[in-house]
């Protein structure tokens, strides 16, 4: 791991300072003199794994604790970041575990939404993205987990499923 400047410091102990763990490229800028500054600054964060790009504007802030660059959060903490808290919900497995439905621990967090699909892994989560309609994404249920609010499948639409799946 490479070592990091005065400034990344600066900027990194001010975002955890703020508790501002998940935050975008504005939240720096008064850090940088112009955007060219500001974007190799995130480039070098990246690089350096102090911080995770999560979309096109949101990071993740490794938080200084962790020494050898190694952190881990809620998955489903971060599938609400990276959806922006709107048009998500977490079907699947992780739904039904939730729920209690299963004693089987999900190995990946399937993320139901209209914008994106695929594959992603950050930090430690596995997360798997899949299409659906906004219909079905009303009746996801909003809950709280670590003080962040995130959505998830209802509990007799998990049942459902779990059924289906057998």
């Amino acid at each position: 791991m490479q070592g990091i400047s005065k400034k990344e410091i600066e900027i990194i102990s001010s975002l955890e300072f703020d508790k501002r763990y998940f935050f975008t490229s504005k939240d720096i800028d008064k850090f940088a003199k112009n955007k060219m500054q500001r974007y190799n600054i995130v480039k070098n964060l990246i690089k350096k794994k102090r911080i995770v790009n999560l979309n096109r504007t949101k990071y993740y802030l490794v938080p200084i604790k962790a020494r050898t660059g190694l952190w881990t959060e809620h998955p489903y903490v971060i599938a609400d970041e990276i959806c922006d808290g709107e048009d998500y919900f977490i079907g699947g497995y992780a739904a039904a575990n939730y729920w209690r439905l299963t004693d089987q621990i999900p190995m990946q967090t399937d993320i139901y939404t209209t914008k994106r699909q695929g594959k992603a892994k950050i930090l430690t989560a596995r997360l798997v993205f899949h299409r659906t309609t906004k219909n079905k994404i009303k009746r996801a249920v909003t809950k709280k987990i670590w003080g962040h609010n995130f959505k998830v499948l209802g509990k007799e639409d998990s049942r459902k499923w779990i059924k289906s799946r057998n």
